[in-house]
């Protein structure tokens, strides 16, 4: 088999030397002054950082999370000349579906892992079988696992066009996809990409494609859903234009200091899980939270992610930022596709034209209003009371439970 088309397994092995180089950095950092009485308000709070930072060094153990997700069958593979991993988790019942699952930012597929196990083999999880599902799940180029890019161009519609060539390579001619953030927008423009090939597309907690009209009428949960996307947009949003504008800026800092990479992340994390919950580790659990963390230091995912939202962001989409002064809607090139940047990070698609099946579910966290999300292709709206950004690790079993309620009937 030629290179360019050979799929070859993977294994997670991060050097001792990148490891022990890691703990050195962390024992080096050098602190700002923690400002008394300044909380979240400001950005992740010097104090909580200092701790976490300090239990990343001495208390979480890589090799465990290694070995764990080393038990995950892995693959890389070469698609437009750059190498693309994923999860690739055939589950055991003979019938099952398969569904592409992708991840957004700042996430990598360590997202998924609480998931992967209900939704593959049901029947070892107190389910149906006739629930299961094949699992692909890719690391978007330059986050985590697939390596970073080593030439420009990389943004959403190239990934997306890659995530389709991988599904034909790997022999699924019928499938569903589901993400959330830049997996949202995966999801849907895989549906223009393969149109003939996805039956259903699931996401979690998508922009809202239209801006409210003057004498519109909302819930009070509405109300305040409207309300947190425009203080995002007012107060939130500078990660998001200085990744947009300027990505080589922040890339050095990423890639030099991962307590600059901790604090960009986790305040991310505070921010977006379930408004419930006062920390982020009482909203997702610590150890798989550094684990992502971790993984997007080793493989300089910082930088990789900085330039994949930039490409996405000033590429053939030509997006204005969320609340941009025009806030325009274009449309992806070879897909009836309405795209818009996603009320957090990344932008979602749903697909206008051929109809394609589109699930929504809405965490506690999530900006999503249904008349302003619902282009008329919305089969299943879901709200929840419980979660925010990452479902999948914050409300797994409803994520789950979500999952197959909707493609239930698209089997």
């Amino acid at each position: 088999m030629q290179k360019d088309t050979e799929i070859r397994p993977y294994t997670i092995d991060i050097p001792q030397a990148a490891l022990d180089d890691l703990h050195e950095r962390l024992a080096r950092t050098r602190w700002p002054v923690a400002l008394p009485g300044v909380g979240w308000e400001r950005g992740t709070p010097v104090g909580y950082l200092r701790g976490l930072a300090e239990y990343w060094r001495t208390g979480f153990d890589w090799r465990a999370q290694e070995e764990r997700l080393n038990a995950i069958p892995q693959y890389v593979t070469e698609i437009d000349g750059q190498d693309v991993h994923f999860l690739h988790v055939r589950s055991p019942e003979p019938g099952a579906m398969p569904l592409l699952i992708s991840h957004g930012w700042p996430s990598t597929v360590v997202e998924f892992q609480k998931i992967i196990g209900p939704l593959t083999d049901p029947r070892n999880h107190g389910s149906d079988p006739d629930q299961a599902f094949h699992l692909v799940i890719p690391s978007l180029p330059g986050f985590g696992l697939s390596p970073e890019v080593a030439t420009t161009g990389w943004g959403l519609p190239r990934t997306v066009d890659a995530y389709a060539e991988l599904m034909r390579r790997l022999g699924y001619g019928r499938y569903g996809t589901q993400g959330g953030d830049i997996g949202a927008g995966v999801a849907g423009m895989l549906a223009g990409a393969a149109p003939e090939a996805v039956v259903g597309i699931h996401m979690n907690g998508p922009s809202n494609f239209a801006k409210p009209t003057p004498g519109q009428k909302f819930t009070e949960r509405e109300q305040q859903r409207l309300s947190s996307e425009q203080d995002f947009g007012e107060h939130g949003s500078g990660y998001f234009l200085l990744q947009s504008n300027q990505p080589s800026t922040i890339a050095v800092a990423l890639t030099d200091s991962p307590v600059a990479q901790l604090s960009w992340i986790v305040e991310k994390f505070r921010a977006w899980t379930d408004p419930a919950k006062d920390l982020p580790e009482d909203a997702v659990d610590r150890d798989q939270l550094l684990t992502n963390v971790t993984l997007t230091w080793f493989f300089q995912g910082g930088a990789g992610s900085a330039n994949f939202v930039y490409e996405s962001m000033n590429g053939e989409l030509d997006w204005t930022p969320p609340g941009g002064e025009d806030d325009q809607r274009p449309e992806y090139a070879g897909a009836d596709a309405q795209a818009g940047p996603d009320g957090q990070e990344g932008a979602t698609a749903v697909p206008t034209g051929p109809t394609v099946p589109t699930g929504v579910a809405v965490f506690a966290g999530d900006p999503s209003v249904r008349s302003l999300v619902d282009t008329g292709n919305v089969t299943r709206w879901t709200e929840f009371e419980v979660g925010g950004h990452f479902p999948a690790m914050e409300a797994p079993d409803e994520l789950v439970a979500e999952i197959r309620a909707f493609f239930e009937g698209l089997r």
